[in-house]
């Protein structure tokens, strides 16, 4: 009897220093496992009972769920006193609640989850998280080797084509991902197969964030090759140098300069998100040819390139390493061109007349009709010069000729 008054005596005391907490049927809070049975688990929730969740209410989405003791979740108050004085929990009515706070914590603990890829589409894959949410993986956060083949095409848009259709591919699969970014209001979740990488990788990659900064230059291989650039592995970060970051040169394919495992030196021109975006520049590390280059140039000079490739709008005309040009589709020909490849083939050499030079843009403007013209001129110029010079000759009187 004496006991049992002390321990109220003791209980009242912890209760006027850490009151207990109270809840109305509907809340949905947060508790810690402390015991696993048969049928229920035990949830400390902070009250002054403990909670208790059995049955179906264990189960969500019809499927059991497995906790241990310690595990954080998310349960649903379904009665705030039972007649054994205990509180009654449901893991089942938290519904998406549940999943949202499960994704917090993977996110928090850089834990990786299971998704299954349902759609493709150009940017990436969408998976299914649960019957009720849905995830994106971006193709930029995908494993490069599953989806990147940059052997099997010969230009940018054959690469795309190429993509799609490895994306496309992947429908049905399970992914291994991460979780890089939550917004529950706008009900997005991002993903990344990248992330999942081996101990050793983590470790590097934390010692190379720990002093990297904008600016630094790092080591590393070609790990794959997209459309819109390189992907790589620097000291255990992985990073994209973009199309317009790989060379001086103009850049059609990046297939054309690297292959996948090449070890290259890069420069660091972006790091965002603690080092879960980062840019890296390669062409920053080699001397920009344009100025040297181009005091070899003048306006109204004509100079011979090879067709590099061809747009709607002209065709892109390669000088020498590091200097190209632009012919509009209105200097490609005296008369009405509807479409460059009328005029002019991929791989032709043809003399072109340089009418404008750009040191902003780092472009050279080319016309292959004026150049036509010069031509044409010179040789007019050169007939009649021999015309006169026959007329000369022959006017010559044979006392003339003797002397």
């Amino acid at each position: 009897m004496a006991n049992t008054a002390k321990n109220k005596q003791a209980s009242e005391l912890l209760d006027a220093v850490v009151p207990p907490k109270t809840y109305k049927k509907g809340n949905i809070i947060e508790g810690t496992v402390i015991d696993v049975k048969d049928g229920q688990i035990l949830v400390d929730v902070g009250a002054r009972a403990e909670g208790v969740i059995s049955g179906r209410e264990m189960k969500l989405e019809g499927k059991r769920v497995n906790k241990k003791v310690g595990d954080v979740i998310l349960v649903y108050v379904v009665n705030p006193e039972n007649e054994e004085g205990q509180i009654e929990l449901s893991i089942r009515r938290t519904g998406s609640e549940l999943k949202w706070h499960e994704l917090e914590l993977a996110k928090k603990n850089e834990t990786p989850i299971e998704v299954k890829v349902i759609e493709a589409n150009t940017g990436g894959v969408i998976v299914e998280i649960s019957e009720t949410m849905r995830g994106f993986v971006p193709s930029s956060q995908l494993n490069n080797k599953r989806i990147y083949a940059p052997n099997l095409y010969s230009s940018k848009e054959d690469s795309t084509k190429v993509l799609q259709t490895k994306l496309a591919e992947m429908i049905g699969e399970t992914l291994k991902v991460k979780v890089m970014e939550i917004d529950k209001e706008k009900n997005k979740v991002i993903l990344s197969e990248k992330s999942v990488y081996s101990e050793t990788d983590m470790k590097l990659r934390t010692q190379t964030l720990t002093s990297l900064k904008v600016g630094d230059v790092l080591e590393g291989a070609v790990t794959g090759i997209a459309p819109f650039g390189l992907f790589i592995n620097a000291q255990g970060l992985e990073g994209l140098v973009h199309l317009s970051e790989i060379s001086w040169d103009k850049v059609i394919s990046p297939a054309d300069f690297y292959h996948v495992g090449d070890i290259v030196k890069v420069q660091v021109i972006g790091l965002q998100d603690n080092g879960k975006r980062v840019a890296y520049s390669i062409k920053r590390l080699q001397e920009d040819p344009w100025k040297s280059i181009v005091q070899k140039y003048k306006v109204g000079q004509i100079v011979e390139g090879e067709v590099k490739s061809i747009a709607d709008y002209g065709a892109f005309i390669k000088i020498e390493d590091g200097l190209n040009g632009l012919v509009h589709i209105s200097e490609l020909s005296s008369k009405l061109v509807k479409n460059p490849s009328q005029v002019v083939n991929v791989g032709d050499k043809i003399k072109v007349m340089i009418i404008s030079i750009s040191n902003d843009d780092r472009h050279l403007g080319l016309s292959l009709k004026r150049a036509q013209k010069t031509d044409a001129a010179t040789d007019d110029a050169s007939s009649r010069e021999l015309e006169e010079l026959d007329k000369l000759i022959s006017e010559t009187t044979p006392a003339e000729k003797a002397e």
